[in-house]
């Protein structure tokens, strides 16, 4: 049976038919034919994307893992369903000023299953389905790939013909082994991009079969299909922003390819006035224009939508996100925007320098045209030029349909982090890549087969492809190792961006994390000296000083912090903690003051100024200040039993009994506060009670000497004497230096001797 042909490239069947049948076999070479049937190409191209990564699956949460997974409380049962549609990535809600307006409401929800089937944030099972879905992506890449390579020419029956089968081979594993993909494969959160990825192909092979149902002139597009394409979009765009891109890519698909609307042909007939402009004749049948109103109204539509939903103006980001975008000479501006476009071609290129964070001064500013990374820029804009223009210009109808669709994957997607439409929030991002290098993955097959037909060493070709999977394989599989480990992807940034402040910050919190102090204040302090504004840098290493008791310049760097960043609430609670260690009680107060003003729900500063007003025998003000602790964080441990121990200590123990009670109702399972209420309930000689909450305590924390010398008090007084010796002994074992242990000891042991000779 010969097969209906619609042929979605040159001008005529058999032309496009025999030059991708000599594309194809010139890379015979490289791929035997015993391997290209598709299911055996997606197979091969399944098992090698999920190999390359599979060394990640029992990585750590990392870097942005913690904000986006752990400590998002979007994730947790007790958190309504709906909130997700009106929070963004992070948790926080899309109204806030703070937020980022990141809106993936969809790759939330199944960060939430993640963590049901989980039982909780264990990250195996997290890394398993990331790898899974770049799996899932990269057979996807064959299907697609074919299209590009191929075109679209159908069967009778419907179904499409693979006519390149070792072109959508060769670059469905270029694709699964690129070690620029590692940021959204092995770190948890890069799910965004791979969801995105997942749809946005989805939603183009949809599109693609609305031509299937007829091989007439025109190509009348199947309506359901446009529709469903334009829906997939939008599922794309809730798993992440740029996947909205993909209805441009549909429009430019449809317009240059499917309906080979020649741009020189056209270009050339307008200046030579030519009123005829047959190439334009596409448009009188309708079919086109339908399309494209579709695409624009269901784009705009989703857009307006998702704009309603934001709420607010854009994201609020800082020079230190992105210092090109805050450079005050359009020039500048736009030379560095260039300089990072040809950063991101050269990873796509040659990723061997990667790192989890490309900010702070890893990417010093151009600032003059003089500097020489502008040849960068120039080489970028030659090759892209010389594409265009091949694009554009070749007679080669094969030919412009294949590079017009590489550059447009390559750019299409790039679009939302280009900084053309709004500022983004980093210089270079790795994940943002992962749709782009479709492109660059069918420009770079597209030169193998161009070159290896133009030469005879063939073999020389076929090592060099081979060669490449290879490296790429092996750099995966260590660049996954990387970010199996906080410790391991900072480090391994060192090397790639030494100026990066954040790097060496980021080293330093992992050190001190770790109880490495020493270590970690040197590495906070070179952030602080790479960045002389890093607040965050200056704020933890306050802290470190702070538990030094090097107080003085623990006050200079976060007096400093502040006064860079006067809205810095964390940083105005620590110098209030500083200076009521130097005993500046007034300074404290109103640094706590100024935490609380600009962060109001902030129940740790809440318990700090409690502390201080205790210290300052205010006491009325101080179980005010943990009572609003306690409001705002019911799980406040500290502030609980601080108040309880003040109401002990002032001898309001009916007060003090109804604190620990309403407390323990709260967090059940807290030893100290059993301790605490046990302490209470003995002196109000409630002591089968007390007893009862003593041994609880001691059987959640059976080495806490305190526990068991006031137990040993409470079996003293009730008259327990044997009991009392018992857990006195145990508790001066525990802790020799208790001074007050061993007083009550001798005490107890000198009235069992007293005992002992009125029996004798």
């Amino acid at each position: 049976m010969i097969p209906n042909q619609h042929n979605a490239g040159a001008g005529g069947h058999q032309p496009a038919v025999f030059r991708m049948a000599v594309l194809d076999t010139d890379l015979d070479h490289i791929f035997p034919s015993s391997v290209l049937p598709p299911f055996w190409a997606k197979l091969v191209v399944g098992l090698v994307a999920i190999v390359c990564f599979a060394r990640s699956y029992d990585g750590d949460f990392v870097f942005d893992d913690s904000e986006a997974i752990v400590n998002n409380k979007d994730l947790q049962a007790e958190t309504p369903l709906g909130d997700l549609w009106h929070h963004d990535f992070w948790g926080s809600r899309l109204s806030s000023n703070t937020s980022h307006k990141s809106y993936r409401p969809l790759t939330v929800l199944t960060f939430r299953i993640n963590y049901y089937l989980s039982g909780g944030f264990h990250p195996v099972g997290f890394h398993v389905v990331n790898i899974l879905l770049h799996g899932g992506v990269s057979v996807l890449m064959v299907d697609v790939f074919s299209v590009l390579f191929g075109g679209l020419q159908y069967t009778s029956k419907g179904r499409r013909l693979h006519l390149a089968p070792r072109a959508s081979l060769l670059a469905a594993l270029l694709f699964a082994v690129h070690p620029v993909h590692t940021e959204c494969v092995a770190g948890v959160v890069g799910r965004a991009d791979l969801l995105c990825a997942l749809f946005f192909l989805l939603s183009f092979l949809g599109y693609c079969k609305a031509f299937r149902e007829s091989n007439k002139e025109g190509a009348y597009s199947s309506i359901f299909w446009v529709l469903l394409s334009i829906f997939l979009g939008a599922v794309a765009m809730l798993c992440k922003e740029q996947g909205i891109t993909v209805l441009g890519l549909n429009a430019v698909f449809d317009i240059l390819v499917i309906g080979k609307f020649n741009v020189l042909e056209i270009v050339q007939k307008v200046l030579h006035k030519d009123k005829s402009l047959e190439g334009l004749g596409m448009l009188r049948n309708g079919g086109l224009l339908f399309r494209m109103t579709l695409l624009t109204s269901g784009g705009a539509g989703v857009l307006y939508v998702r704009w309603r939903i934001m709420g607010t103006g854009p994201p609020a980001f800082t020079e230190v996100d992105n210092p090109a975008s805050f450079a005050d000479s359009m020039l500048v501006r736009a030379i560095n925007y260039n300089y990072y476009y040809s950063l991101n071609a050269w990873l796509l290129l040659c990723p061997w320098w990667l790192c989890f964070d490309w900010s702070m001064g890893c990417i010093p500013l151009i600032k003059s045209v003089s500097d020489w990374r502008v040849i960068a820029l120039a080489a970028l804009w030659f090759c892209l030029i010389g594409l265009i223009c091949q694009a554009l210009c070749s007679e080669d109808g094969h030919k412009r349909r294949i590079l017009t669709l590489g550059l447009g994957f390559l750019v299409i997607p790039f679009l939302p982090a280009s900084n053309l439409f709004f500022r983004v929030g980093f210089v270079v991002a790795e994940r943002v890549l992962y749709l782009p290098s479709v492109g660059y993955c069918v420009l770079l097959t597209f030169g193998f087969g161009a070159l290896s037909k133009h030469t005879k060493k063939k073999k020389l070709i076929a090592a060099v492809v081979l060669g490449i999977l290879f490296i790429n394989m092996l750099r995966c599989v260590v660049r996954s190792g990387q970010w199996r480990s906080e410790e391991q992807l900072f480090r391994s940034a060192l090397s790639v961006c030494p100026l990066n402040a954040k790097v060496h910050y980021n080293i330093g919190k992992n050190l001190a994390d770790k109880g490495n102090q020493t270590a970690a204040i040197r590495y906070y302090r070179e952030a602080v000296r790479l960045n002389p504004k890093y607040v965050h840098a200056m704020n933890n290493l306050g802290n470190i000083l702070k538990e030094r008791n090097e107080l003085q310049e623990a006050e200079e760097l976060l007096s400093l912090a502040v006064r860079i960043q006067p809205d810095f609430a964390a940083a105005w609670m620590n110098l209030g903690i500083v200076q009521n260690s130097l005993k500046r009680f007034e300074a404290a107060e109103q640094s706590y003051r100024m935490a609380i003003k600009h962060r109001r729900k902030y129940p740790d500063c809440y318990y700090n100024l409690g502390r201080l007003y205790a210290d300052l025998n205010r006491h009325v003000d101080a179980l005010n200040a943990w009572r609003n602790a306690t409001v705002l964080k019911p799980e406040h441990s500290l502030a609980w039993n601080n108040m309880i121990i003040l109401l002990d200590n002032t001898g309001n123990l009916a007060q003090a009994e109804a604190v620990g009670r309403e407390a323990l109702e709260l967090i059940p399972n807290d030893h100290s506060l059993m301790f605490s209420l046990a302490n209470v309930l003995g002196k109000s000689q409630k002591y089968k009670e007390s007893e009862a909450l003593f041994l609880k305590a001691i059987k959640a924390n059976p080495n806490a000497a305190s526990y068991h010398g006031n137990l040993a008090v409470l079996y003293h007084r009730w008259g327990h004497l044997d009991l009392a010796k018992k857990h006195y002994e145990i508790s001066l074992q525990l802790d020799p230096t208790a001074s007050g242990t061993k007083e009550n000891y001798g005490l107890l042991r000198r009235k069992l001797e007293l005992m002992q000779k009125k029996d004798v």
